[in-house]
């Protein structure tokens, strides 16, 4: 499918089939990851691929907090996402900006992956809501990283998209030519 099609194919999946992702198509995910860019190529990431089930068990516990996120069960892979330190040009850069590069820079290499597990068939959904201390703990993520995401990966119970209700192109764009 070509680029267009693929981000119009590309959702978030709350209701898993159960099936295993391929271990392959889950290292190709990282790698389209690893390949994104970032600012001064700091490169401000890591990313714990969790397939073993007592560690994916650990993960759903971490991200199913207050009845959140229930439709992880049917989930058995995942991405940990940890915030790395950058190259020093990028950290005199955020200073200088007043900007810190790393939350964009992790969010690129995010949308790189879940692009590239659409692309494989695979169904993402990026989670937000989890227990970081948790998680910190099931994998032993120092106390001084900061876990930023989780990606839920697994096949799609249904392949029907939903309709993306998004704002209308003229309420996010200015055109000054």
């Amino acid at each position: 499918m070509d680029y267009f099609e693929l981000i119009e194919k590309r959702e978030s999946c709350r209701k898993f089939d159960g099936r295993a992702v391929e271990q392959d198509k889950l290292m190709r995910c990282i790698e389209a990851a690893r390949i994104a860019p970032s600012a001064c190529n700091g490169q401000p990431w890591s990313f714990i691929l969790v397939t073993e089930d007592a560690l994916v068990n650990a993960v759903r516990d971490a991200v199913q907090g207050q009845g959140m996120n229930k439709f992880c069960d049917n989930c058995n892979s995942f991405i940990v996402v940890i915030e790395e330190d950058t190259v020093l040009t990028s950290r005199i850069g955020a200073m200088i900006k007043h900007t810190d590069f790393k939350p964009i820079d992790i969010g690129i290499a995010t949308a790189h992956l879940v692009l590239a597990a659409t692309a494989q068939g695979v169904a993402t959904c990026i989670l937000g809501w989890f227990a970081e201390k948790k998680l910190k703990e099931a994998f032993h993520i120092k106390s001084s990283k900061r876990v930023k995401l989780v990606i839920a990966l697994g096949y799609a119970a249904s392949d029907t998209l939903r309709e993306k209700r998004r704002k209308k192109l003229e309420d996010i764009c200015i055109i000054k030519s």
